[in-house]
């Protein structure tokens, strides 16, 4: 009821609205990777609503979440900016819905702030940049969320028109931007629902090889692929709804998940299966446009390209770039970068640049496994079956190399050859002039948005907390 409530307020939103600014409508899932979707070649599971809605869209192959976490990967989506350039790159520097702010309360320390002896904060940094939504409004425009407000700091009560429970019926002329976000996919839905009836057989399952090909890695598989299944049927219901209201033909809408996957190696790894992610734009009426859908995109890229799109100038100190609209960018990427720091209780630093072919990958604290002793993945049955598997030695070379203690401080993957990055080539030195190119491309890049990630977290906080 109250998603059909949202569709008849943005029928009214849309009636009136400026053809010069189009609707924009996000749907957005959570935890799933690139690989995992049938428009991206995987047969292993039909989606038949995102595929139709694929067939209809520009499919990007190369969509990357900056950070393999949801609130530093959502900070930077709503701010245009690297995490690490605005103090919001330690997940769970700011845990809770940040639009109910209600005094800026900090709530009870959890075990990761007793640890690090520090309170969850909110960095000033960030909050001086004024978020997209923000700017959609100050242009007219209406924006909704419908439920994640997680963006690891403090957001003004003036980014959305309106939020979640605070929905309420609104006469406006104004064109409309709206997120509806489906975490049927999210991590803890992999113990939450692993009983469930599964709605495809492990049997018939592909499984990459970072996992040992047994039924417990199956059997998770298969209740991913079964929460895949139950996200692409609400995401139906909504399109019908759009459909109905004659909201959907006339709007530009993008898919996209958060970061990677559910599962280990996935979720919070620097590796190619926590940062690439499924992505595509279904563009009004049917529309089609040229442009090279294989180019590097960032989430950084999103909101820059989201004002574009209507017709907005876009701010100087955004770190992306916009890919489609009035103010698209002429100019591709010809690296990307990627990169990880602490989370939850668990403290690291990881940087990670790309090329067509070459993944360079920089470890800052070899000490620490890959592996981080994250508690709150301990409830995953096939993270508990893998760190069996890893203490008696049933994992290949490759496989334990993800729990390897200590790490390499330099990685190097050919991901032509190697999309699972198992094949380090950072000790060969026929690659020594490759990798020396990529990490110098790497220690320009952190110059160059100043990357706070050189600060330790104590003394950031009193830089930038508040």
């Amino acid at each position: 009821m109250r998603s059909l409530l949202i569709i008849l307020l943005l029928l009214v939103v849309s009636s009136c609205s400026n053809n010069e600014k189009p609707n924009i409508i996000w749907i957005t899932c959570e935890d799933q990777s690139y690989y995992l979707f049938p428009f991206h070649g995987n047969s292993d599971v039909s989606l038949p609503n995102l595929e139709k809605i694929a067939s209809e869209s520009l499919v990007f192959e190369n969509m990357y979440a900056t950070y393999p976490v949801c609130a530093p990967a959502r900070s930077s989506i709503i701010t245009g900016m690297y995490p690490q350039s605005i103090g919001t790159h330690n997940m769970r520097a700011m845990h809770y819905d940040n639009y109910y702010k209600n005094g800026r309360e900090m709530g009870d320390r959890n075990n990761s702030e007793k640890e690090l002896e520090f309170p969850r904060y909110s960095s000033k940094l960030a909050e001086s940049i004024k978020t997209f939504p923000e700017i959609l409004r100050n242009n007219g425009y209406f924006t909704y969320n419908d439920s994640k407000g997680d963006y690891n700091y403090i957001i003004s009560d003036s980014v959305w028109s309106a939020y979640n429970t605070r929905m309420k019926f609104f006469q406006d002329s104004s064109p409309f931007f709206a997120i509806f976000n489906f975490d049927i996919t999210h991590e803890r839905r992999m113990w939450e629902r692993d009983k469930q009836e599964l709605m495809v057989n492990p049997k018939n399952l592909t499984i990459p090889p970072i996992f040992p090909d047994d039924s417990i890695v199956r059997h998770s598989y298969a209740v991913n692929y079964s929460n895949m299944i139950e996200m692409d049927r609400q995401i139906g219901e909504l399109i019908e709804r759009l459909k109905s209201q004659e909201l959907y033909d006339d709007s530009y809408i993008f898919f996209y998940s958060d970061h990677g996957g559910p599962f280990p190696r996935h979720k919070r790894a620097i590796y190619e299966t926590g940062t690439k992610t499924p992505f595509f734009v279904k563009l009004p009426k049917g529309r089609k446009e040229k442009i090279n859908t294989k180019q590097f995109l960032s989430f950084v890229d999103l909101a820059p390209t989201v004002l574009s799109i209507a017709g907005i100038e876009l701010p100087s100190e955004y770190q992306g770039i916009a890919f489609l609209g009035k103010h698209k960018n002429q100019t591709e990427r010809k690296f990307l970068f990627t990169s990880s720091d602490r989370f939850d209780e668990n403290s690291d630093r990881i940087r990670a640049v790309r090329n067509e072919k070459y993944k360079y990958i920089r470890n800052y604290f070899p000490e620490n496994s890959h592996a981080l002793d994250v508690d709150y993945r301990k409830q995953m049955p096939l993270m508990r079956h893998l760190t069996t598997l890893s203490l008696t030695g049933k994992l290949s070379v490759e496989q334990n190399n993800w729990f390897r203690t200590p790490k390499l401080m330099e990685e190097l993957y050919d991901l032509e050859n190697d999309p699972f990055e198992l094949k380090n080539l950072s000790e060969n030195p026929e690659y020594d002039s490759i990798k020396a190119a990529l990490s110098k491309e790497l220690d320009t890049w952190i110059e160059n948005i100043d990357d706070l990630g050189r600060i330790p977290e104590l003394e950031l906080y009193k830089l930038i907390g508040k």
